[in-house]
């Protein structure tokens, strides 16, 4: 699709700054309007986008950025409820300028639109402080459900993307138990002791033990679970519920 020049700003007519609560906003929408920012740098994706919510009951296209930096300072200047950014856009990328927008906009919510679907972008997107991710090529399908969700600060995934999340996650958590059932119950034992800040002759006093073996099993729990230090232990423990943050 070709780029076109930069858009004027498009603002909309004045609104109250009074937010109502998320469910009153959802399930009365003619009580407040959701206003949304758009940032894409392709022309043909802003115009489908606008075309679309302004189809919805209740939104209004409040402004159209072709850039990054464009979004933060119109995000900031109109503070929309959502803001719809693609990830790769010129001057800012999408993911530094929602950074940017939850920092200035806390109770605003980004969604990114893109044509990447990866378990690691969607990781970096919830990093950054969007709670949507959706695929341009399910925008048609999907831009509504992800707008109703959004504005009861609800996330928002596109079955695909959440899918691999679920994926990666479940992973994760599969190593995680897989090294915890590496574990003797002795070392799992001296695990949370060594995470509840105990020392090796404490523990050792508790297990009635040597203080030498100990030892020896401390070391060999760092080599099972690869861990280089006792704060990399305590934060183990913490992760797998051995101990309370």
């Amino acid at each position: 699709m070709g780029k076109g020049n930069p858009p004027n700003p498009v603002r909309c007519s004045e609104t109250s700054d009074h937010r109502d609560t998320p469910s009153a906003n959802f399930l009365h929408p003619s009580t407040k309007t959701t206003r949304i920012l758009i940032a894409d740098d392709h022309e043909l994706v802003r115009r489908g986008c606008r075309e679309l919510l302004k189809s919805y009951e209740g939104c209004e296209v409040c402004g159209e950025a072709s850039d990054g930096l464009q979004a933060v300072e119109m995000a900031k200047q109109l503070r929309p409820d959502i803001i719809a950014l693609d990830v790769s856009m010129p001057v800012l990328n999408g993911l530094e300028a929602t950074r940017q927008i939850v920092k200035e906009l806390p109770g605003a919510e980004v969604l990114i639109l893109t044509i990447h679907e990866s378990e690691q972008l969607a990781r970096e997107v919830l990093g950054a402080g969007a709670r949507g991710y959706l695929s341009k090529a399910d925008a048609g399908r999907d831009l509504r459900a992800a707008v109703d969700s959004l504005r009861l600060h609800r996330p928002f995934f596109n079955s695909k993307v959440g899918s691999m999340v679920l994926e990666g996650f479940l992973a994760n958590a599969q190593t995680a138990r897989d090294s915890t059932d590496a574990l003797s119950d002795r070392e799992r034992q001296i695990v949370q002791l060594l995470a509840e800040g105990k020392s090796n002759k404490e523990v050792a006093s508790l297990l009635g033990i040597s203080v030498k073996t100990a030892e020896t099993h401390r070391n060999r729990i760092m080599r099972k679970l690869r861990l280089e230090s006792i704060c990399d232990l305590v934060h183990y423990a913490v992760r797998n519920g051995i101990v309370e943050a």
